[in-house]
């Protein structure tokens, strides 16, 4: 019987991971647009036409580029699934992009939760919500990851999965500015639920479900970001309390300038939001800012 073959696209600290899981259940293929000395990156024109799957380990901003790259190489069954949690250029979700470049041509889905690549190398497990329109979408990516530590639940709601574990890396850096200000666990408790409260409210104001941020997309990864050791937004927001200014990006950081650069929302409407995007402008006014906040919003 032939095996399901993956082809993994990335082979950063995400795409370790998926070869961890699937390596001894599926026959993977692995392509990395700058491979590092010693590994030998798959040839995409080779390995695509064979691809039942395609794990977009990879930021938001290339996808556009390689979805179209691959569109013409894919077979008609292939499967696309984007684990990436940000936005690109123009200010688009995964999902987007994959609408716009696949349509109805390819399905395509999206895995989001506590998913740290580190511990699911590590044989620990990891948790996401699946995204997709379309039982048998849904039966294949199951299929692919059954027998894992990497458990999935469904979600038809694309849009509010999508924003929630976007919006969620802006929201982890206030707990890191929290943690460094030593403002305690009361404060860590209530941010909990401001941030999750500000996030239902932007998630349907994007075209998400009400709700859908409570879940392992929203609060899941919210959780796991806000407070994991190996967290870098949390450590973003501890260098910014502390009033640093060298190297702070990542992706709650490009969310921030994309959300503002493209009018996506107005973070006027969110205070918790426009506090963490205004510390990142200015850093070193972390402790006046969230003090502030705690007293005018409670």
């Amino acid at each position: 019987m032939r095996k399901t073959r993956v082809l993994v696209l990335g082979y950063g600290e995400m795409g370790h991971a998926m070869q961890t899981l699937l390596c001894e259940r599926v026959q993977l293929d692995i392509w990395e647009k700058y491979p590092l000395d010693g590994f030998q990156s798959a040839v995409l024109e080779e390995v695509a036409p064979a691809a039942d799957l395609v794990l977009f380990c990879l930021p938001v901003s290339p996808h556009h580029e390689v979805v179209t790259r691959l569109l013409p190489l894919l077979a008609p069954h292939a499967i696309c699934i984007s684990i990436a949690k940000g936005l690109d250029e123009n200010g688009q979700t995964a999902a987007q992009v994959f609408a716009e470049v696949l349509g109805t041509r390819h399905p395509y889905a999206l895995l989001y939760g506590p998913m740290i690549s580190e511990e699911i190398r590590a044989g620990r497990y990891g948790f996401a919500q699946l995204g997709c329109t379309g039982k048998t979408t849904e039966r294949a990516v199951k299929a692919l990851f059954a027998e894992t530590r990497l458990l999935i639940e469904y979600s038809p709601d694309i849009s509010g999965i999508s924003w929630s574990v976007i919006l969620k890396n802006v929201y982890a850096m206030v707990f890191g500015m929290a943690d460094e200000l030593q403002m305690g666990d009361n404060v860590r408790g209530y941010l909990a639920v401001a941030s999750i409260r500000e996030l239902d409210r932007i998630v349907r104001r994007m075209g998400g479900a009400a709700g859908s941020p409570w879940h392992l997309a929203g609060l899941g990864d919210l959780v796991t970001t806000a407070t994991s050791r190996n967290s870098h937004h949390h450590e973003l927001g501890c260098r910014l309390a502390r009033g640093e200014v060298e190297g702070i990006a990542g992706e709650g950081v490009h969310t921030l300038e994309m959300i503002r650069r493209h009018s996506l929302f107005r973070a006027k409407d969110y205070p918790l939001f426009e506090l963490i995007g205004s510390v990142v402008s200015r850093p070193g006014e972390a402790a006046g800012r969230l003090e502030a906040f705690l007293k005018r919003n409670t």
